[in-house]
């Protein structure tokens, strides 16, 4: 079941390696001060995942500094670094504070400098390995940033329990909505024997905190549904036991018709005994061959995928079957929220798809076993360029949620255009669903902690592929990095997780690091720009969702999704003469998205109709934002591309061409798009450009 492979080893230097260049230091007097810790490193542990974090600091120093530090278990030196448990810690009579020892979490972390009597030391230490772990992984980006180390106190707890990427990988090597090749664990119906590359994925991984993976694509077919076959386990507990040494867990999206695609019963009804059996055998199954298996990743019921509905059950009834098979070993099921109908006829103008996940879910809340998650997406629809936060967050109170985030770029240019989504994400966070009262903010809710749930996180669609530089467009490695940073913890501002980001990937010139961060800052307004107006998504070619279509959604065969006619556009979603969705929010929300004069204009035509000459605050008709938008997108595109031929000398000849040859293709698509929707909408409303700048 593996497909052979060389096993490559990648330059360094190139951008294989992102964020963990550790590029050599040109400063030699800070690499001298550094020296007197990094040249001595005191472990006494020999656990995988610390092994880890010794083998990256013997890389991260090596590349920065020159040298191989000597890993002994040893305190003798006069300096040293000490990377150990706290267990260990107190085992060589080194103290720390109790409240510091106190407040360190299962997978947080203690950095610290310590000057006593003759000696200058640094403490990295936690409670568990995957905690120091993650504390080697923060010392080496501190030394990287050229941070202080004199005096340094750092101590940190993720903030979201689980934090996971899922990958829409299948098994003859595709990647559903990849745009950086070809699948890194699978090719031709086979598991790829390339563990040098996976392994190096959880090296990146871990660098950002994550802690789990979902290998497998969330639409399972009969040729994925094989992985959990006992002639497929042995192959996939191998990539299992390279993740376990960065401290992630590994899950498999299942099909909920299993027990007959793979099985030998004619029914998957989570009622039916045998169902129940059968899932409890295969459970005992999988973890015999992976003792830390996370658990199952389950899309059901949408899509044309099966679930329980199928047995006229509901998702808790199907996701409390898998649940009970989990159990015994501590797994989790993870049921995802996106359950819409997408074969109805959405001309019906109290039909909305955006109420479809609150609707389904809602009614169910407090009937789901405590090993449950609900995964909903960040808004109600799907990823769009702009969309408000789902109204599941908040609205939800007796079931564990985690938020589900694409880094890959599906609707936001696809890695082929810069759209740095950190913004996005970090508004996602911030917003406040008034769940219980003013600060019920989007990253609170997630972490299971305001309704004292088991479980919290976040999780995202991940952009990686077997492209040397894993994201297609050497760029959207950002967006990774970001998505990490933010899971650990979502207090960090967007320009922090962007600088931290350029100076581990380029360099810590001033000039670079400001060019760069205002590149990607302001890529996601200029891709909005130039694409989709006011909170109007969909207006794509169908199935690829690349490039302009303003009717060309499959699932909308009749314009229902931006309701466009020549008088005006928008979708209404009030109570008072919409479809109602406005409701589903709490109270404070529900009035502002209702009234007009309220509604964020970012978002207007999301929940409002209004007529073309409608006019914003900024004295603009809606036409007339439309066509400035659209001119004005295509002009901050080619600033994007003069803007980083400014750095041309300081950066990578290879990267500087890579990405000179995206924002050049970016360009061009950015007018596609200007005159395919401007056309569309002159056409549509007969209303000339005020500029009177060519529309054809």
């Amino acid at each position: 079941m593996v497909e052979s492979g060389t096993e490559k080893d990648f330059d360094v230097n190139s951008s294989y390696s992102c964020w963990l260049r550790y590029k050599r230091f040109k400063d030699t007097d800070l690499a001298q001060k550094y020296l007197k810790w990094c040249s001595n490193i005191a472990a006494f542990e020999d656990t995988s995942v610390i092994q880890s974090a010794l083998s990256e600091v013997n890389i991260g120093i090596n590349g920065m500094l020159g040298v191989k530090p000597i890993i002994s278990g040893s305190i003798d030196k006069p300096s040293f670094i000490f990377i150990g448990t706290l267990e260990k810690l107190k085992a060589v009579d080194i103290s720390i504070d109790v409240n510091d020892e106190n407040d360190i979490g299962d997978e947080g972390f203690l950095i610290k400098s310590v000057k006593t009597g003759d000696k200058d030391y640094i403490i990295v230490t936690g409670k568990t390995d995957k905690g120091v772990l993650y504390g080697t992984f923060s010392l080496l980006r501190l030394i990287s940033t050229n941070t202080e180390l004199d005096g340094i106190k750092r101590l940190e707890n993720p903030s979201n329990p689980l934090r996971i990427i899922n990958h829409w990988d299948n098994i003859d090597g595709s990647v559903e909505r990849g745009y950086a090749g070809k699948s890194i664990f699978y090719a031709n119906n086979k598991i790829t024997g390339n563990l040098k590359r996976i392994r190096d994925y959880g090296r990146l991984l871990a660098s950002i905190g994550i802690n789990g993976i979902a290998i497998n694509n969330v639409n399972v077919h009969k040729m994925e549904t094989r992985l959990i076959r006992e002639d497929f386990l042995p192959y996939v507990a191998r990539i299992a036991n390279v993740f376990r040494e960065y401290g992630i867990k590994t899950y498999l999206s299942i099909n909920f018709a299993a027990p007959i695609e793979i099985g030998d019963l004619n029914t998957a009804d989570p009622f039916d005994a045998d169902v129940k059996i059968w899932w409890k055998k295969k459970a005992e199954e999988i973890y015999s061959y992976i003792p830390d298996f996370g658990g199952f990743l389950v899309k059901a019921d949408s899509e044309f995928r099966p679930g329980p509905f199928t047995y006229n059950r509901n998702h808790a009834d199907g996701a409390n079957m898998l649940a009970e098979a989990l159990v015994p070993y501590g797994g989790i099921v993870i049921w995802r929220c996106f359950v819409y109908n997408c074969l109805q006829d959405w001309r019906d103008r109290k039909t909305d798809r955006a109420k479809a996940a609150y609707d389904h879910f809602m009614p169910l809340d407090g009937m789901f076993l405590d090993n449950v998650i609900l995964q909903i997406k960040n808004g109600p629809m799907d990823f769009q360029v702009r969309e408000p936060v789902s109204p599941l967050f908040g609205g939800l109170k007796k079931t564990n949620t985690i938020l589900e985030l694409q880094v890959t770029q599906e609707y936001t240019g696809q890695q082929k255009h810069l759209c740095y989504l950190v913004p996005m994400w970090k508004e996602i966070l911030d917003f406040d669903t008034y769940a219980i009262g003013k600060g019920s903010n989007v990253k609170k809710i997630v972490n299971g902690k305001p309704f004292n749930n088991k479980y919290g996180g976040i999780a995202a669609v991940g952009n990686v592929g077997d492209d040397m530089n894993w994201t297609g467009f050497q760029l959207a490695q950002s967006n990774l990095y970001g998505f990490g940073r933010l899971c650990w913890n979502p207090d960090l501002s967007k320009e922090e997780i962007t600088d931290e980001w350029i100076k581990l990937t380029y360099s810590t010139d001033k000039a670079v690091v400001d060019t760069i961060s205002k590149m990607l800052l302001n890529s996601w307004r200029i891709y909005e720009n130039y694409t989709s107006p006011l909170g109007i998504g969909w207006m794509v070619n169908p199935n690829h969702h690349y490039g302009p279509n303003v009717d060309g959604y499959e699932y909308d065969k009749w314009g229902t999704y931006h309701r466009a006619d020549c008088k005006g556009i928008g979708v209404d979603r009030t109570v008072k003469n919409g479809t109602g969705y406005t409701k589903q929010y709490h109270k404070e929300n529900a009035e502002m998205y209702e009234n007009l004069e309220t509604c964020p204009e970012e978002l207007l035509l999301f929940f409002h109709h209004v007529p073309y000459i409608y006019k914003l605050k900024s004295g603009e008709t809606i036409i007339q934002h439309i066509y400035n938008t659209h001119f004005k997108g295509v002009e901050q595109a080619i600033n994007l591309k003069e803007q980083w031929k400014s750095i041309k000398e300081m950066v990578d000849f290879d990267i500087y061409q890579h990405v000179i040859e995206r924002l050049e293709g970016q360009i061009e698509h950015a007018k596609e798009w200007r005159d395919v929707i401007n056309s569309y909408f002159y056409r549509k409303t007969g209303i000339k450009d005020e500029l009177d700048r060519t529309i054809y």
